[in-house]
């Protein structure tokens, strides 16, 4: 009777590293195909309608669990003009904008940059930066290296059931890993 137990136990401890590296596997297999995301949908979660620094909308376009959290793309419907993000830092994660249309103020340490159609901006990780949306409507596609967690960010704005103080703003930039280090952008 001890025997059977011990070869059933024997078993299933065998069992166990075989299936997590079946379903490993298939993560993996999943992977190597690659997808299609149509023109104005977002992966995963919709659109993702932000309260508080803006009320822009973001479409995940490739998520940070697609790469292993090496990338993450998004697309930003630019809803709020005169108002962006405060002055914040990112110590983990490269950034670059890419804009579709419109037209945005941006702030890269010490230096400012006037954006329009077609103009693209590098943001380094640990360097204090800050857009403003200046037209009435904007586009923008947003590339993070690695994903870090402004995906995760972006749908907890969205799930607020009330407009942030500044105070909860802080508090939720700081917890998906960014540091806000200054107020908000004003258009000149």
């Amino acid at each position: 009777m001890k025997r059977n137990k011990f070869l059933v136990s024997l078993l299933a401890a065998i069992s166990a590293p075989v299936a997590s590296f079946a379903h490993l596997t298939t993560i993996f297999k999943e992977r190597e195909k690659g997808f299609k995301i149509s023109a104005g949908e977002g992966r995963i979660h919709g659109h993702i309608q932000l309260k508080g620094v803006n009320v822009n909308v973001l479409d995940v376009k490739i998520s940070g669990r697609d790469t292993n959290g090496d990338l993450a793309i998004f697309e930003q419907t630019s809803l709020s003009q005169g108002r962006g993000t405060p002055l914040h830092i990112h110590d983990n994660q490269d950034e670059v904008f890419y804009v579709i249309e419109g037209d945005y103020y941006f702030k890269v340490g010490d230096d400012t940059y006037n954006l329009s159609r077609g103009d693209s901006i590098f943001l380094p990780r640990k360097i204090p930066h800050a857009w403003t949306q200046v037209s009435e409507k904007g586009r923008m596609t947003v590339i993070l290296q690695p994903a870090g967690k402004l995906e995760e960010f972006f749908v907890t704005m969205s799930a607020l059931d009330h407009e942030p103080s500044q105070e909860e703003i802080t508090k939720i930039f700081a917890t998906n890993d960014m540091r806000v280090v200054g107020p908000p952008l004003k258009l000149k």
